[in-house]
């Protein structure tokens, strides 16, 4: 789609005072995709030349705002950790076009915050950290889980720049369970469920997304029994935080949830045994 109320692409290595009617471009394919009557100029971040994804000496993970759906998958199949099969299950449950595949960046679907973003799904069940920069200059570090605070809101300030997300190593180190539901064969995700188990402590974490406002991340220093896990998710989620969208009632959303959590619980706990 046109947005003919833009009338300046700014490129973003060059320097220049945040104003009103700004917003950050990357892959585009929200900003292009209806209506942005509000906008007066973009600053592209494409020729930032950030690496898209890369490790760390101490094990981590970070990957830049600016990587691709398209290259995080191409990466993941190389990467040597127990948690690399998660990567490619979140990324195809985008169910997208090789356009959106080959445009679509991990920031922007962040940033977007969708309840059904995939890429939300994958960084806060790894326990990832957003490295936010603002327009003086300063940084800031917040925990993706805590990043995105509602169905399309997060903590960024005006003009303030997503840059990256680092997964720490112990989280790259679990085994890991996907759960994905939708009311269509190839709709967007109703219900989508990600568990991790640390192999090193015993502690298992499970994350849920699509069903529910925000992320909801549920970490367990042992593992729950059916119960104490149930009781812990009607506890973080209210009953207003389950979405209610044409994609599904906030009913079935918390059953599916409930549902696929204990499913995860045992599969991971059965791998421990």
């Amino acid at each position: 789609m046109d947005l003919n109320t833009v009338v300046e692409v700014r490129d973003a290595r060059d320097p220049a005072p945040w104003r009103p009617g700004d917003a950050w471009l990357g892959g585009g394919t929200y900003l292009f995709s209806e209506p942005q009557p509000h906008l007066r100029r973009l600053v592209d971040l494409s020729r930032t030349g950030w690496t898209p994804a890369r490790l760390h000496g101490d094990g981590s993970l970070e990957i830049a705002a600016t990587c691709t759906i398209a290259q995080l998958s191409r990466y993941a199949k190389g990467l040597a950790a127990a948690a690399a099969p998660l990567f490619e299950q979140c990324c195809r449950a985008f169910l997208a076009s090789a356009k959106i595949w080959n445009m679509a960046t991990v920031g922007g679907n962040l940033c977007n915050a969708l309840p059904a973003g995939p890429m939300i799904s994958l960084t806060a069940a790894l326990d990832g950290e957003c490295l936010l920069l603002a327009q003086d200059g300063t940084r800031r570090r917040v925990p993706v889980a805590d990043f995105v605070t509602g169905a399309g809101r997060t903590v960024l300030a005006e003009g303030e720049l997503l840059r990256s997300v680092t997964l720490p190593a112990r989280a790259l180190a679990c085994r890991t369970a996907f759960r994905q539901a939708s009311l269509y064969g190839l709709g967007r995700s109703g219900v989508l469920v990600t568990g991790t188990a640390d192999p090193a402590t015993g502690a298992l974490a499970v994350t849920v997304t699509a069903s529910t406002v925000r992320p909801v991340r549920l970490a367990f220093p042992l593992p729950p029994d059916a119960a104490a896990l149930r009781a812990a998710l009607d506890a973080a989620v209210a009953d207003g935080e389950w979405f209610d969208d044409l994609h599904g009632l906030p009913a079935w959303r918390r059953h599916m949830t409930l549902g696929y959590a204990e499913e995860i619980r045992r599969e991971l706990g059965r791998e421990a045994a």
